[in-house]
């Protein structure tokens, strides 16, 4: 069973909800004709428009859309209902704290599960920086911070690349320093597809959208635009 993250930058369930590309793209990554996915908002704190928005949005397509609380009444058996799935989509926030809960509750290690057993994991923000080895992230206020995190991908990441004015700047120096690993970024549109832990593809819902990969070279920084599908 191939194993496949879909990272997105941001912005993948816009307000209007009139282009939903990148989440078509997600659900088709399953296989399934009518996939169950789950989603998880713990970032946000499980707060009630992050999951209308996800309902909202996924239930444009022929789904079964779920979601898993992590703040109220939480499943007995969580292993269970994770597998149960065929996709888990993670929602935006407080990455830190998102996976403090999730190392609480085991979540990481039956998220760890669902990849091996070729369950399709994605998100946009936090739930797309989550998967790698590092992230940078606004967790903490005032400044942007490098911070370790699941490690099924390897190197690191930055969602907003092209929305949030020092996303871009801060991880060009945090990789020329060597703060945080080689990496790759993403605007908001845009999203990284993984596959078997090998970068696949990068696909976008705006023309205009794309991903990056940065690099260390010597005391400074190479960043190059990947080839992006635009999929309207």
């Amino acid at each position: 069973m191939k194993k496949q993250i879909l990272a997105i930058g941001g912005a993948a369930i816009p307000e209007a909800l009139d282009n939903l590309l990148l989440i078509e793209y997600f659900l088709g990554l399953t296989g399934k004709k009518k996939p169950k996915v789950c989603f998880i908002g713990a970032a946000h704190g499980d707060a009630n428009a992050g999951r209308l928005r996800f309902y909202a949005g996924f239930s444009q397509f022929n789904c079964k859309p779920t979601h898993l609380p992590l703040f109220a009444r939480t499943p007995r058996n969580l292993e269970s209902f994770v597998m149960e799935h065929d996709a888990i989509y993670v929602g935006g926030g407080n990455t830190r704290s998102m996976l403090a809960v999730w190392r609480e509750w085991q979540l990481d290690v039956y998220l760890r599960q669902a990849y091996e057993k070729g369950i399709v994991l994605g998100g946009a923000s936090a739930g797309s920086i989550c998967w790698f080895e590092q992230g940078v992230t606004d967790s903490v206020a005032v400044a942007l911070t490098a911070m370790p995190c699941l490690g099924l991908l390897n190197g690191s990441s930055c969602p907003h690349y092209n929305s949030e004015p020092l996303r871009r700047p801060t991880y060009r120096k945090f990789v020329a320093s060597g703060k945080i690993m080689d990496g790759m970024a993403a605007d908001d549109g845009a999203a990284l597809h993984f596959a078997d832990g090998k970068f696949k593809q990068a696909v976008s819902s705006l023309p205009r959208a794309k991903a990056w990969r940065v690099t260390r070279k010597g005391r400074g920084f190479v960043e190059k635009a990947l080839p992006t599908r635009y999929l309207g």
